[in-house]
């Protein structure tokens, strides 16, 4: 679980933050403020392309610690600037990175309670699997989304990033 987990969460929150900086360049180049870009949404009653990031970080913390036996990071949620978006990436990023995949041992025996439901719990694998994978990826996907939407030329090699190709 951490191989499919924790690496690759650091990676795409770093295609991420790339995307991003792409984004204030597109805001420069076309003489706008990336407020607007920070503020976009889909839809009306779906959150902004700020909230999509804060949330895809705090499930990305969160399985990570979680799985590991630790307590997540708390993070303000008080993010208002390009900035401060791309620093609140990066802090992921660095605890991603201080994860180890011996951490995860018995991990699947875990039981995870769920924060927003309290006095409920899902044994880890449902978690994982049901859960915080794809609230990871629905929420990197919709940034990514609302990116592109609003005229962003970023493609599915932005969202992946480099591929370790080798030779058959």
């Amino acid at each position: 679980m951490y191989e499919i987990t924790v690496p690759q969460f650091a990676k795409i929150l770093g295609n991420l933050n790339l995307m991003l900086d792409k984004a204030a360049d597109y805001a420069t180049a076309r003489k706008f403020d990336v407020k607007v870009l920070l503020n976009a949404r889909l839809a009306p009653n779906q959150f902004h392309l700020i909230r999509q990031v804060q949330i895809a970080t705090d499930v990305a913390k969160g399985l990570a610690a979680r799985l590991s036996g630790q307590e997540p990071p708390k993070y303000e949620d008080n993010e208002q600037t390009l900035e401060e978006l791309k620093a609140r990436i990066q802090k992921t990023i660095e605890f991603l990175n201080t994860v180890k995949a011996e951490q995860f041992n018995g991990w699947e025996k875990r039981t995870i309670a769920i924060g927003f439901m309290p006095g409920k719990a899902l044994p880890a694998p449902e978690f994982a699997i049901q859960m915080a994978i794809p609230n990871f990826y629905f929420h990197v996907t919709t940034a990514y989304a609302i990116l592109r939407h609003n005229g962003l030329e970023i493609g599915k090699n932005d969202f992946l990033g480099q591929l370790n190709f080798r030779d058959l």
